[in-house]
C-alpha cells in the first residue's frame, strides 16, 4: 500500500484540500453571509421567535456550502439581496412610495417582480424552442432562453423577498414568508424548478433540454396569472391560524424542492421518449405526444367542470389553443428535436438524479408535515386526502428509485414512470384542492 499517497489525497487531506480550493471571492462571499446575517438578527431580532433564529443561523452555513458548491449562486444571492435592500430603502417604510418611486412601480415592488418574472419565463421558453429548431447561428438562441431564465430566477427571488417586507409593513400580525397560498407557492415552484434545471444545464454543457422543462415551468406560470386575474391572489393576507407556524418556513419550501424536481424528471422522461421515437413514422405509435396533447386538454376542461375556469373567460380556451399547437410543433419537430437533444444516457442520468433529490426532500416534508400535524391537530397522521395523496406520492417514487437501484430499471418503462408520476403529483398538489376537502381545504380554488 503507498501510504504517502493514502495520506496526500485520500480520506485524511479531504478536509484540508477542500478549504484549500477556496479562494478569496468565497472568503469574500462568506464574510459578506455573515455580515448579512448579523445585520438581519439586529434589525429583527425582536420579530423573531426562537425558531427564526434557529433557521437564520443555520441558513448561513448552508448559503455558503450552496454557494461554494455551485458558483453562479454566489453571483444570484449578491444579486437578490442587492435589488431587494434596494427596494427596501426605496420604500422607506412606506408602501405608498411603490406607486410614486420609478423602479419599485415598474421593477422592484413584489407584484411588478413576479410579473417580470413571468414576462421572462415565457420568453425563455420560446427561445429555448427556436434554438431547438434554428440551424447556424440562429440556434444560438437557446444561450438567450437561459440567460432570460436566469434572470426571471433572479426577479422571483426578488419579488419573494419584497412580498416578505411589504406584508410586515402592512401590519407586524399580517407578514409572513410568502409561502402560504397558492400564488405564492407557484412562484417557488416557478424558480425552484428552473434553478435545478440551470444547474444541469450547466453541469452536462447542453441547453436542448431547457425547451422542454421550462414548458412545465410557463405552464405554472400561466396558472399563477390566470389565478391573479380570477382571485386577486397577488393581494397580501392575513395567515388562518392553521397557518401560523415556523413549521411552514420548512415544510413548505421542502415540499416545493420535491415538486419542482419531480416536475423536471417528467419533462427530461418526456424528452427521453421523443428521443426514443424520433424515427416512428406510424403516428398511432407515438404515445408520449399524444398523451400530452390529452393532458394539456383535459386541464382546461377540468378546469371548466369545477367552475373555476368560469371567471377566466376565453383564457382556457386560449391555453388549449396554445396546447395543441405546442403538440403539433413537437409532431412535426420531432427528428431535429432527437438531433438536438444529448443522449439518452444523459438523460437518464439528469431524470434520476432529479428524481433522487426530490425524493429526499419530499420525504423531509413528509416528515415535518407530520410533526408540524401533530403540533396542530394532535396527531401525527390523520388520513386527510392531502396527507394520503402525499403518501401515494412519495411511494410512487419511493418504488420508483427501489426498481432504478435494485433491479437497473432504465429507458422506456423508466421514463412512462416519471411521467405518470407528474400526474400523481399534480393531483396531490392541485386536484386534491379542486376535487377533495379536508383539513388542508384552505388551500383549495
Amino acid at each position: 500500500m503507498n501510504t504517502t499517497t493514502l495520506t496526500a489525497s485520500g480520506p485524511l487531506a479531504l478536509s484540508g484540500g477542500y478549504f484549500s480550493r477556496r479562494t478569496w471571492g468565497d472568503w469574500l462571499f462568506a464574510l459578506l453571509v455573515v455580515a448579512g446575517a448579523v445585520f438581519a438578527f439586529q434589525r429583527y431580532h425582536g420579530a423573531m421567535d426562537v425558531y427564526d433564529k434557529g433557521i437564520l443561523v443555520a441558513a448561513v452555513p448552508t448559503a455558503i456550502w450552496l454557494a461554494w458548491l455551485w458558483r453562479p449562486l454566489r453571483t444570484l444571492m449578491l444579486v437578490v439581496a442587492a435589488l431587494s435592500l434596494l427596494a427596501i430603502v426605496s420604500y422607506d417604510g412606506d408602501l405608498r412610495r411603490g406607486d410614486t418611486v420609478f423602479w419599485l412601480k415598474y421593477f422592484l415592488s413584489s407584484q411588478s417582480a413576479i410579473l417580470w418574472m413571468s414576462v421572462l419565463f415565457f420568453m425563455s421558453t420560446i427561445f429555448y424552442w427556436i434554438g431547438m429548431f434554428a440551424r447556424g447561428p440562429a440556434a444560438a438562441l437557446e444561450g438567450l432562453g437561459s440567460k432570460l431564465a436566469w434572470v426571471a430566477v433572479t426577479l422571483a427571488l426578488v419579488g419573494t423577498m419584497v412580498r416578505w417586507y411589504e406584508g410586515y409593513q402592512i401590519g407586524p400580525d399580517i407578514g409572513h414568508i410568502p409561502v402560504s397560498n397558492l400564488y405564492e407557492v407557484f412562484v417557488l415552484f416557478s424558480w425552484i424548478t428552473a434553478l435545478f434545471y440551470l444547474y444541469y444545464e450547466a453541469q452536462y454543457k447542453t441547453r436542448a433540454m431547457g425547451a422542454f422543462v421550462m414548458l412545465v415551468v410557463s405552464a405554472a406560470v400561466g396558472f399563477l396569472l390566470w389565478y391573479t386575474l380570477v382571485r386577486d391572489a397577488q393581494e397580501i393576507q392575513p395567515l388562518i391560524p392553521a397557518l401560523k407556524s415556523w413549521w411552514m418556513k420548512l415544510h413548505v419550501p421542502a415540499n416545493f424542492i420535491g415538486y419542482g424536481s419531480f416536475a423536471l424528471a417528467a419533462m427530461i422522461a418526456f424528452a427521453h421518449l421523443i428521443k426514443q421515437q424520433a424515427a416512428e413514422t406510424r403516428w398511432h405509435k407515438l404515445a408520449p405526444i399524444w398523451v400530452l396533447g390529452i393532458a394539456l386538454c383535459f386541464v382546461p376542461i377540468a378546469f371548466r367542470q369545477r367552475g373555476v375556469g368560469e371567471a377566466g373567460g376565453s383564457y382556457w380556451v386560449g391555453y388549449a389553443i396554445i396546447a395543441a399547437l405546442i403538440v403539433g410543433g413537437i409532431l412535426l419537430g420531432r427528428k431535429r428535436i432527437s438531433e438536438r437533444l444529448p443522449s439518452l444516457e444523459v438523460l437518464d442520468d439528469v431524470m434520476y438524479k432529479s428524481i433522487a433529490i426530490g425524493f429526499a426532500f419530499f420525504t423531509i416534508a413528509t416528515v415535518l408535515g407530520a410533526l408540524w400535524a401533530a403540533e396542530a391537530w394532535g396527531g401525527y397522521w390523520s388520513w386527510d386526502p392531502k396527507e394520503t395523496w402525499a403518501l401515494i406520492v412519495w411511494l410512487n417514487y419511493a418504488a420508483w428509485l427501489h426498481m432504478r437501484l435494485m433491479k437497473g430499471l432504465r429507458g422506456t418503462v423508466a421514463s412512462w414512470w416519471a411521467l405518470g408520476g407528474l400526474a400523481v403529483t399534480t393531483f396531490a398538489f392541485i386536484g386534491v384542492n379542486m376535487f377533495l376537502s379536508g383539513l388542508h381545504s384552505y388551500g383549495s380554488l
